[in-house]
């Protein structure tokens, strides 16, 4: 994949990341991070990291969701490191990506970690 098609996949990630209550985007070690009240990671961009050859996000991933996926579709989702013990989850974007499930895995990651006020305010948790 060229640096402008990845551009445009980093673009609609950050759209879709920041389009929720309180969020943010910084460097984390050195790749984009997107955060809820500056200081829950949510969702993190991955290329190529440590020369594992894909374009991906590691989300966030409420219980049990990580071995569900990976059972489901282990050709578009992996176990990411550093952060698969705690249950995140890769997606991977290299691939022809199906941005409504892109879409449901980064409102799981936000819901898992934003408080619930923010879920509400974001229209992702119900009434109440």
């Amino acid at each position: 994949m060229d640096d402008r098609a990845k551009a445009e996949l980093l673009q609609r990630v950050r759209e879709l990341c920041l389009s929720f209550p309180e969020t943010s985007e910084r460097l984390s070690h050195g790749a984009p991070r997107f955060f809820v009240l500056e200081k829950r990671s949510f969702v993190a961009w991955a290329d190529n990291h440590h020369g594992d050859g894909r374009l991906a996000l590691w989300c966030a991933a409420p219980p049990g969701a990580q071995e569900l996926w990976l059972q489901l579709a282990p050709d578009y989702f992996f176990r990411p490191p550093y952060m698969g013990p705690f249950g995140w989850v890769g997606i991977r974007l290299d691939r022809e990506a199906d941005w409504d499930e892109v879409t449901r895995v980064v409102e799981d990651a936000y819901v898992k970690q934003a408080p619930r006020r923010l879920v509400i305010a974001a229209g992702l948790g119900g009434d109440e």
